[in-house]
């Protein structure tokens, strides 16, 4: 630990570090064969020894419980319903599941390692169908005042093992096994989860009613969805994050919230969504780098106003890695990359790169959508710079079995590109009030221009040409 030295940890005894356990050295249960069992235990002595509300301006400071590198079964859920808890480990320990499940056995017998690390919670727990809660390693809840506060987890891995809906044909793709990592329950106020790993859990990270709490700094991936925000809540952030989702969820999800901070996160492709609003006001989401292999990276739904998207890099291509090609969101490129309902919307400067061969467009033949305004008025779109491209891979490409070299050659591939026709942008008709500048040619926007403002990006070698009055809707 990087903080606590290990000759400092006590049995949770009276003395200098009473309220400093380690699972490996507390008394009552093993927790290689149940950790949650053990921690349960801990919590219970906390309790037991910090009951008094007020004690001399205080009474119930908390505790830290660590967990040292090594692989710990859960069996048991682990309950939380105290505040200032910290769980922590040494190692988010996260390493690919995902590329594990789909490389020859007779390779895996070379690999150094096969199995995710650090301190690593194996989730044995199996819930019932569509309850999150029953499933869910870490589960956090407590009625009354006031709301649990300041609860923390910190750099350790929990692992959700193996996925295992086969009815597609392929259990360990299908990103579905009823699991969740953390699951809180009820209203929280500044919780912190940091330097996590999470790996092939169907939820990695749920929070219902959550004020000021903190995500950052977490390896949440190949999870059905990695974060999600429920309910309602305000003032939180999503910050520096690695994520990505499978095709059926969301990397990051949130749902009637203000004043919600996504930043300066790496979001992987193949989620359903990088980014999911609905009812989400006066929020922004800024100086992210999102990639997606399908359309509908960022959606907007519920209403969502006021809210900021600036200075993100969007990268929409296809899928390269042959044992995933089968696989989408069900989406078709006239949904949108971005596609936003809502009132009072700035998207500001984004980059946003579009990288497709014309042979995975759907539907087939038509000008694929970037930024699609289905409803809303007042929103504003400026200065967004869209390059759109196509290559088209020659037909007796043998696919390349390596991971990591081909999603890394596909993003790296610039050479031999043309220039794709795209709508840069469509406002849906209905939508009104909005203003569209220097985000597309006077071609490349479709809108009523009678009802809304309009500036298109100069094309070279057209200096001082004008934008049509028509309407094309």
């Amino acid at each position: 630990m990087a903080s606590i030295e290990l000759d400092q940890l006590s049995r949770g005894h009276d003395g200098p570090s009473a309220n400093i356990y380690s699972v490996t050295e507390w008394p009552a249960g093993n927790p290689h064969e149940d950790i949650g069992a053990v921690i349960n235990s801990i919590i219970a002595d906390i309790k037991r020894r910090q009951a008094a509300p007020d004690v001399n301006d205080g009474g119930k400071p908390g505790a830290v419980i660590y967990i040292p590198p090594g692989d710990f079964r859960l069996r048991t859920q682990v309950r939380i319903d105290i505040s200032f808890l910290r769980i922590v480990g040494s190692g988010h320990g996260f390493t690919s599941s995902s590329i594990r499940f789909n490389t020859p056995r007779r390779e895996l017998e070379q690999w150094h390692e096969i199995w995710p690390g650090g301190s690593r919670i194996l989730v044995d727990l199996v819930g019932p169908a569509g309850d999150g809660a029953a499933a869910a390693a870490f589960l956090v809840q407590r009625a009354g005042n006031p709301r649990i506060s300041s609860v923390e987890f910190a750099d350790f891995c929990i692992d959700g093992l193996h996925f295992t809906d086969a009815s597609n044909g392929d259990a360990e793709n299908s990103y579905r096994n009823g699991k969740t990592g953390i699951h809180i329950a009820s209203a929280n106020d500044s919780f912190r989860i940091t330097g996590m790993g999470l790996v092939y859990l169907e939820h990695g990270v749920v929070s219902y009613q959550a004020d000021a709490s903190t995500i950052d700094n977490n390896f949440i991936a190949e999870c059905g969805n990695c974060i999600e925000l429920r309910g309602m809540g305000q003032a939180s952030k999503i910050t520096n994050n690695l994520i990505g989702a499978g095709y059926a969820g969301h990397s990051i999800y949130a749902e009637n919230f203000g004043g919600l901070l996504v930043s300066g996160n790496n979001v992987f492709p193949r989620g359903r969504s990088s980014i999911a609003f609905s009812g989400v006001v006066r929020s922004s989401i800024t100086g992210n780098r999102l990639h997606a292999f399908y359309p509908g990276m960022l959606v907007f739904s519920g209403n969502c106003s006021e809210n900021l998207i600036a200075s993100n890099h969007f990268l929409r291509d296809h899928e390269p890695w042959a044992p995933m090609t089968r696989y989408d969101n069900g989406r078709d490129d006239q949904f949108g990359l971005l596609h936003l309902s809502g009132d009072n919307n700035s998207v500001i400067a984004n980059h946003i790169s579009a990288s497709i061969d014309t042979r995975f467009l759907k539907p087939a033949n038509e000008k694929p959508v970037i930024i699609r305004i289905v409803s809303g008025t007042g929103n504003y779109v400026a200065n967004n710079h869209i390059v759109a491209t196509t290559e088209r891979a020659p037909e007796n490409d043998a696919p390349n079995s390596d991971c990591f070299a081909t999603q890394v050659e596909a993003i790296l591939s610039t050479r031999n590109l043309t220039a794709l026709e795209v709508i840069a942008v469509q406002v849906e008709p209905g939508s009104t009030g909005n203003t569209i500048l220097d985000s597309g040619s006077d071609t490349q926007v479709l809108l009523d221009r009678s009802v809304n403002a309009f500036r298109g990006t100069p094309v070279p070698g057209r200096a001082g040409a004008q934008s049509s009055p028509r309407v094309d809707n």
